[in-house]
């Protein structure tokens, strides 16, 4: 059976075909020009992420981390930017952005023009602002800069979806959100920020009209590196904008003649030191590549105005001690001190907050390795680390722990030579002689004394009373987080080594006993959906802090050592009357300086501040004869002030704390023949119970010097107060010119006292012979290389009657 055969009219068959072929054409062209173009919702996805700001507690930016593959980069609302900047921009890439849908044919007309005109080279581009939008943020960096129609109609069908999806300040907002002006700047506020230092907030006409000209060709128009280009392309965005109605002929001629001045350096950090040392917490809570990423802003406890006059015065106070301003030197002086580094922190007493952090005088000055932070650096603290020994001394707790009584400010200690043991590193044990930093002995030191005036015979012997791992506990529950090795008795004068943020922090258990726990991140933010900042480490407002953590001593210990550390006129012989360490309001200080000169230190606080100062150099090298109060202390004192716009309450006893008046040398309660008493503080239960026995009155023959006898005329009877020390005393009595008590005295011929004879030491009741040197339990070793004539051993004594040898 035939099939029918089918009469179509003779033009349907062409029809047909032209219609296939329209169809493929139309296929073959959407997939040659539009099948792999984003959609137009990917624009968020692709927009340039806001850089991580590092700001100070009061919102001032630190720093911002930049991403290597990205660069700098500040949201700036449309309602923030200059008229004037959004005028130079719409004169310079569009001025009829207002007028066309997305591409203009007018500009393209005259660009065309303008090529053709220049025999066919691209003098311009036509590209709308949305065009170029488009085209930074939807094409791949391959297509962005190829010359090709292809891309061009890409561009443009980009740039008419763009206007469909957004409305035309939305578009501009975007534009000047995202272009870039070079030097890793992305957007108006970075550019500003980068080129002028200063917001776009900020930016005046003539420099509007700078930046606005830097679009088309940001590195042969940089202004960085030729001024004089940038100036001719800002003339003609002057040009540009009078064409385009923004500007008179006067106005752009006035602003053409304005000066223009660029940041000096493009590494934009303040405190660089403790911005490094915030990247390093905050990585640890949130990732580095989630800090990298950008759209932070990380909210820190650092205070800038006083970070600033801390640098200011390390600087400046190193300067004046290497003789290095101009005038200010007299000659008697070696002018250099040979010391180039300084290290410095600053804590809030009340919150834990670290308000400064200066790490050295110039982290970009590599002479002196001023990128290394000081302030973490390890370093031996010297005497600095005395007031932690006295605590554990002189506290109930740690003291009943080891079987003691605890000492108090009115304990005496003998400031005489000693010698004592310690274990090498070979297990065996060596003599160990401490010597004080004046080279002298202070023979019957209070605790008081001892501490103010940081004697170190004194406190090592405190040290060895209660064992070196005591002192090793009580700091490192302080905050000192480097005394994890063996020490030797040497740990009391700074044999081990911290790091001055740890040191300054265990300075916070003498507020009230607790350990001091610091931060400096109060907050990391990133933006909500309408803008506004949003905490990533709490809901809401922060709960309230308490910066004090677990007890370590006694309120009233930390009130004692407290005391000892604010009395200028016990470190009087030490320190002199009105030295820097004196401040108008009440303050607690200590030094610390290494034997041989490589570290110093001050370490001081009030009721609000807790400061500490280091010194030094980076390479280790040795300084020339700077001590803690010559190098450490000006900087102390002028960061104290800096600190304290007003003066800071005063250090309030707790309870249990008791005032009571005593025989200051003795330390007991005051005897009729002890004249010389004072007010002390201790602990209730503490106090002395016992009258003092060591000033007795005697009766003495004029003529002889010796007691007084039954035959001894009237007329040559005089009665007198001696001092009455234990024997070990007896040498430094001597070298003081203080007298010693006659042989003889009994209780018949000693007055005002009838029970000192019975207290009397047996060097002073004719006792024949006491060996003043050796020491007990030196030790010597002879060397067989070396003549025996010359290693004779000392050998000094004295009998009852005062005669030496």
């Amino acid at each position: 059976m035939n099939s029918a055969k089918t009469n179509l009219p003779p033009f349907i068959r062409p029809a047909l075909a032209a219609l296939l072929v329209a169809a493929f054409a139309v296929g073959a062209l959407y997939f040659w020009l539009l099948a792999d173009l984003p959609p137009i919702s990917s624009v968020e996805q692709r927009l340039i992420r806001p850089t991580t700001q590092i700001v100070d507690r009061h919102g001032r930016l630190l720093y911002e981390v930049l991403d290597p593959n990205a660069g700098k980069q500040i949201d700036l609302s449309l309602d923030d930017v200059p008229p004037a900047c959004i005028q130079a921009t719409l004169a310079t890439e569009d001025s009829r952005f207002y007028l066309h849908p997305g591409v203009d044919p007018v500009a393209i007309a005259r660009a065309a023009w303008q090529n053709y005109r220049a025999g066919g080279t691209v003098v311009s581009g036509g590209s709308t602002l949305t065009q170029q939008l488009a085209r930074n943020l939807l094409m791949t960096p391959a297509e962005r800069y190829e010359q090709s129609l292809r891309r061009k109609l890409r561009e443009a069908y980009l740039a008419w979806r763009l206007e469909m999806r957004y409305s035309k300040d939305e578009i501009l907002a975007l534009y000047l959100n995202q272009t870039y002006y070079g030097h890793f700047a992305f957007g108006l506020e970075a550019a500003a920020q980068v080129f002028f230092a200063k917001p776009a907030a900020q930016l005046s006409k003539a420099e509007c009209a700078l930046l606005a000209g830097l679009i088309q060709y940001p590195t042969g128009y940089d202004p960085l590196a030729g001024p004089e280009t940038a100036k001719l392309r800002q003339a003609t965005v002057l040009r540009l904008m009078r064409e385009a109605g923004f500007l008179t002929a006067d106005e752009a001629n006035l602003i053409a003649a304005e000066p223009l001045r660029f940041r000096s350096r493009l590494f934009n950090i303040r405190a660089p030191h403790f911005v490094m040392y915030i990247q390093d917490q905050v990585a640890q809570r949130i990732g580095a590549d989630r800090l990298r990423d950008g759209g932070l802003r990380v909210v820190t406890t650092l205070d800038l105005d006083l970070q600033q006059r801390a640098e200011e015065a390390v600087r400046y106070r190193l300067d004046l001690l290497n003789c290095r301003i101009p005038g200010l030197c007299d000659g008697s002086t070696d002018p250099n001190r040979r010391v180039d580094n300084a290290a410095a922190v600053i804590l809030d007493a009340t919150s834990g907050d670290i308000l400064t952090m200066v790490g050295s005088p110039d982290y970009f000055d590599t002479r002196i390795q001023g990128n290394v932070n000081a302030a973490l650096a390890l370093r031996q603290p010297g005497s600095a680390v005395k007031p932690l020994t006295y605590a554990a001394a002189l506290d109930p707790g740690w003291s009943a722990a080891l079987g003691l009584e605890p000492l108090t400010p009115a304990t005496i200690l003998a400031d005489l030579p000693a010698t004592f043991y310690v274990r090498d590193k070979a297990g065996g044990n060596v003599p160990y002689t401490p010597v004080n930093y004046d080279r002298l002995y202070h023979g019957p030191v209070a605790v008081r004394t001892a501490l103010a005036n940081s004697y170190n015979i004194p406190a090592v012997k405190v040290l060895d009373r209660i064992g070196v791992e005591i002192l090793r506990r009580i700091a490192t529950q302080a905050g000192i987080t480097t005394f994890n090795q063996e020490y030797g008795l040497a740990l009391t004068l700074g044999g081990g080594e911290v790091k001055l943020l740890d040191l300054t922090t265990a300075y916070g258990i003498f507020q009230n006993g607790h350990r001091l726990d610091t931060r400096a991140l109060l907050d990391i933010q990133a933006q909500g959906q309408n803008g506004a900042w949003v905490s990533l480490l709490h809901a809401g407002a922060p709960a309230a802090r308490d910066p004090y953590g677990a007890q370590v001593i006694e309120p009233a210990t930390a009130y004692l050592i407290t005391d000892i550390l604010s009395d200028p006129l016990a470190r009087l012989p030490a320190f002199g009357e009105g030295s820097i360490l004196e401040l108008p309001f009440p303050v607690a200080v200590k030094t610390g300086t290494t034997t041989d000169w490589r570290d110093n230190w001050t370490i001081g606080y009030s009721t609000r501040r807790i400061v500490g100062v280091w010194v030094g150099n980076a390479d280790n090298t040795p300084m020339l004869d700077v001590s803690g109060v010559d190098g450490a202390g000006p900087i102390w004192h002028d960061l104290m002030v800096a600190a304290h716009p007003s003066a800071p309450p005063a250090f309030r006893a707790p309870a249990g704390v008791i005032t009571t008046t005593i025989c200051g040398p003795s330390g007991l309660l005051p005897s009729p023949a002890c004249t010389r008493t004072r007010q002390e503080k201790f602990i209730h239960g503490t106090e002395p119970q016992r009258q003092d026995d060591q000033f007795q009155r005697v009766v003495v023959d004029r003529a002889t010097g010796l007691l007084a006898g039954p035959g001894t005329p009237e007329a040559r009877r005089s009665e007198r107060t001696y001092w009455v020390l234990p024997a070990e005393y007896h040498t430094w009595m001597v070298s003081q010119g203080i007298p010693i008590l006659p042989p003889g005295a009994t209780a018949n011929n000693t007055a005002g006292n009838t029970t000192a004879a019975a207290a009397l030491p047996s060097a002073q009741q004719a006792a024949p012979l006491v060996l003043t040197a050796p020491t007990s339990n030196t030790a010597y070793r002879l060397h067989p290389g070396v003549p025996l004539d010359r290693q004779r051993i000392e050998v000094a004594g004295y009998v009852a009657d005062g005669r030496t040898w």
